[in-house]
């Protein structure tokens, strides 16, 4: 737990003042520990400054408000009372987590308790960043306001459904499948048989030849507008047959008798 300093809110207001522009300072005083959850949230540092936050109860913190929406949260650093940790925050007003994809987090530093030192700091090694970080940010919702999600696949009339049969074979009846996909099979190794009436894809190839070629197929075939799609046969348990002819039933005492 870090020791409440009372020079925290002197300092940010110290450090506002110096920095350009018209910077505001907000102090906040933490009367419980989930009070700094929401700010482990807006935190935009992947390093020490994230580390502090979640490791350590912070007794208090403040906010710097800039020009143009910029924030900057100082907190004391841990485990060192002569020093702050000064970081950006993320902004949040019209902002989804896609915007943040592939933008490098800013980050904060550690500065002394000069404020004079601290703005040429912050001025010089955070706030290029921020600002870089901050526009790609804003560019990336001006370019795609929503979450990219990925459109459902386009619906087929023609399929080719592959089966796996209880004996291990994998293939698909004949004349189920469309006349132009019959090439794209046998160029893939599936081999027709007459007395099954089936395109069967030989187990010699192997587990992962197999899943290999069911893969090529499935793209060749979607460029055809065909889908394809995999199933297992589902049939009932099978009723076993003996291969022999029952044993007769031994005879009966009677019957043993009468042949005496």
């Amino acid at each position: 737990m870090t020791a409440h300093r009372t020079d925290l809110a002197s300092f940010a207001d110290a450090l506002a003042a110096r920095l350009p522009g018209v910077w505001t300072s907000q102090y906040h005083h933490h009367t419980q520990h989930n009070e700094q959850f929401a700010l482990g949230d807006q935190v935009w540092d992947c390093g020490h400054v994230q580390w502090a936050v979640a490791e350590f109860v912070l007794a208090h913190d403040s906010v710097l408000t800039g020009p143009d929406g910029e924030q900057l949260c100082v907190i004391d650093r841990p485990l060192h009372r002569d020093q702050f940790l000064v970081t950006p925050l993320a902004p949040e007003a019209g902002l989804k987590p896609h915007h943040f994809d592939g933008v490098a987090e800013p980050g904060g530093i550690k500065v002394t308790g000069d404020p004079v030192r601290a703005a040429a700091a912050v001025i010089r090694r955070v706030l290029p960043r921020y600002r870089y970080a901050l526009a790609v940010v804003r560019h990336n919702a001006a370019l795609q306001p929503e979450p990219p999600h990925r459109p459902g696949p386009p619906q087929v009339t023609r399929v080719v459904t592959l089966t796996w049969y209880e004996d291990g074979a994998l293939g698909t009846p004949y004349q189920s499948v469309p006349e132009d996909a019959r090439m794209t099979l046998y160029a893939l190794g599936f081999q027709y048989h007459p007395h099954q009436a089936a395109f069967l894809l030989p187990a010699a190839y192997g587990e992962d030849g197999r899943a290999l070629r069911v893969q090529a197929l499935a793209h060749q075939l979607a460029h055809k507008g065909i889908g394809v799609n995999l199933r297992h046969t589902t049939t009932s348990a099978p009723t076993t047959t003996s291969a022999h002819p029952p044993a007769p039933a031994p005879p009966s005492a009677s019957a043993t008798a009468r042949h005496r």
